[in-house]
């Protein structure tokens, strides 16, 4: 089955980036973690940068699904919603991505704009949004994620935020996933790298893994006076 390289963006720096690379089989789901920094990204994110990065990464390791956390696109005005896209208000968010330009509470501002850029630059590196369709051969498409509705399709309590979570309660999240899953990890993940994995595994979903099942929330994206829109958030689910 086709890899799937999952990461949980970041855009202060990016060392707050978790990149996991999951390889499946029929019984199992192997986890590697790259180091971004180790891999030569250092500073403050680019997301011409970060996407042309990934990319080279999902080649070099036969991926197909590429899967981020964070906004893919703005909110449609004739959505029937007052602040945000239909994904958002179906999981709770707690960002509400509006319309361009426009995000709730402020401060995520900065964070929705780089991660729909990255989703951009991604589009036109051959990797365009998931739309709903069937994947399979040399398809490439690239997933939106939120690792903290991922933790509770999986059946847990969302992982608190990275300032309030000691590396213990990181520790113990992973092992009790292990236990739920067979998950062979090369390594002990970090926060980052923990929500890039939860996360992943809606693509594994996505893909066919016969352990896992993937929900879709929201709509298709589209363009409306060339800006993309709307999008669907996708979640793993265990298969039985």
């Amino acid at each position: 089955m086709p890899r799937i390289v999952s990461a949980d963006l970041a855009y202060r720096t990016y060392r707050d980036t978790g990149i996991a690379v999951l390889d499946m089989s029929e019984d199992s789901i192997e986890c590697v973690f790259v180091d971004s920094a180790a891999a030569g990204l250092k500073g403050e994110p680019s997301p011409q940068v970060l996407a042309e990065f990934l990319v080279q990464l999902s080649s070099e390791l036969g991926a197909s699904l590429l899967v981020l956390d964070g906004p893919q696109a703005w909110k449609d005005p004739n959505n029937g919603l007052q602040h945000s896209r239909l994904c958002e208000r179906a999981l709770g968010t707690p960002a509400k991505t509006g319309v361009p330009g426009v995000v709730k509470p402020g401060n995520y501002l900065p964070f929705v704009a780089f991660s729909i850029a990255v989703f951009d630059a991604l589009a036109e590196r051959g990797w365009p949004r998931y739309a709903g369709e069937t994947l399979g051969g040399d398809q490439t498409v690239a997933v939106e994620s939120f690792p903290m509705s991922a933790w509770k399709s999986m059946g847990f309590a969302i992982l608190p935020a990275k300032a309030k979570c000691p590396p213990t309660e990181v520790i113990g999240r992973h092992r009790a996933l292990c236990g739920r899953l067979p998950l062979r990890l090369a390594s002990e993940p970090n926060h980052d790298e923990l929500q890039a994995l939860i996360a992943g595994l809606g693509g594994a979903g996505l893909l066919g893994s016969p352990l896992l099942r993937a929900d879709c929330i929201g709509v298709a994206p589209y363009r409306l006076d060339e800006v993309w829109r709307e999008g669907f958030i996708v979640n793993p689910l265990y298969a039985q």
